[in-house]
């Protein structure tokens, strides 16, 4: 059962209404007293409900179509692995039968405990080494199995079939087309050069999505310090994936950013320096991937409401350029430890 992808499954969110979202956790024992706030999110739908006699909860509906049943439940086992071994994290709240995935006119969802929180401030001495210790930490709980049913981060999955829908699916405008599919060619060709250069490095589980979006830092608690969520697109790769994206600057302040990260991470995990060359590529990845994402959701009212821009001439014009400058910036040294 666990790896359906059920055909009974709404294809969209219209269907979940504030009743649907009520009537979802009465249905699963939670008695709420009436207070909805929609949270952040485009890819799900996440709320924080108000419950009767205890501390308010968030739900999240999975956008239907995206994971199987085997693939959100690989998550849930990753994360519990992680609160188990006391690393912060959030895990799904779980059902008489042991279970985080719950069911609902065929929608399905997940029920957590809310976590409070704001950004880490980078500049303040030491946030990065703790963040490094804690990513390291959830590394070594993540290098101790595989996911059997997630995809992988790597160039395939992020790259090639990420262009070849936009290119099949008439996504760009007409007169940038040209422009767009040999700049990102190019792009991808230096993504496998460098991929190459690095060799077969590990891939591990990991958080997958490791911005500072997605880190919330308390002062106080059971566990002062950063907290983890949201591993929605938690998948295999390369443990260098959960650092780049909390780099920033020029070089000389990404270099110092990469040290004092590594100087945590290695109290829990060994780290293969060849990553470092897979930094530039990830990010390559990553833009041809947004894009994807855009255009595979566009017909989700809520993404038009929130990137209007995303059709626009300006946009696809602003991606040929950021592909270039990837393309000059995978041609330079990679940071160094």
């Amino acid at each position: 059962m666990i790896n359906r992808l059920s055909k009974a499954e709404p294809e969209n969110f219209l269907m979940l209404d504030p009743d649907c979202v009520l009537d979802a956790m009465l249905d699963q024992g939670f008695q709420c007293d009436g207070r909805l706030l929609a949270l952040n999110s485009y890819e799900n739908r996440v709320y924080q409900l108000g419950i009767e006699d205890g501390p308010p909860l968030v739900v999240k509906f999975y956008r239907p179509r995206r994971w199987t049943d085997a693939q959100i439940l690989e998550e849930h086992s990753f994360v519990q692995d992680l609160f188990l071994s006391e690393v912060p994290v959030v895990p799904a709240l779980l059902n008489d039968n042991g279970v985080g995935l719950r069911f609902f006119k065929g929608f399905r969802f997940a029920i957590f405990e809310k976590q409070g929180g704001r950004a880490p401030e980078l500049e303040r001495v030491g946030t990065l080494e703790r963040l490094g210790r804690y990513i390291g930490r959830i590394h070594a709980v993540g290098a101790s199995s595989k996911y059997c049913h997630r995809p992988m981060i790597d160039r395939e999955t992020l790259g090639s079939r990420a262009l070849a829908f936009l290119l099949e699916n008439d996504c760009i405008p007409s007169d940038l087309l040209p422009a767009y599919e040999s700049t990102a060619r190019q792009m991808l060709e230096c993504v496998d050069t460098l991929y190459r250069q690095a060799g077969e490095v590990q891939v591990i589980r990991l958080h997958g999505d490791c911005h500072l979006g997605n880190v919330l830092w308390t002062e106080s608690g059971s566990h002062p310090g950063p907290h983890f969520v949201d591993f929605d697109d938690s998948r295999m790769g390369p443990a260098i994936q959960d650092l780049w994206m909390l780099l920033s600057g020029n070089r000389v302040e990404r270099q110092n950013q990469l040290c004092d990260l590594l100087a945590g991470y290695e109290d829990f995990a060994d780290f293969d320096p060849r990553q470092l060359q897979l930094i530039e590529p990830l990010r390559s990845l990553r833009l041809i991937h947004y894009s994807f994402w855009l255009a595979q959701r566009w017909g989700d009212p809520a993404f038009k409401l929130a990137f209007p821009w995303f059709n626009s001439q300006r946009y696809w014009q602003d991606r040929v350029l950021e592909m270039r400058e990837q393309i000059a910036a995978m041609e330079e040294p990679s940071l160094q430890i």
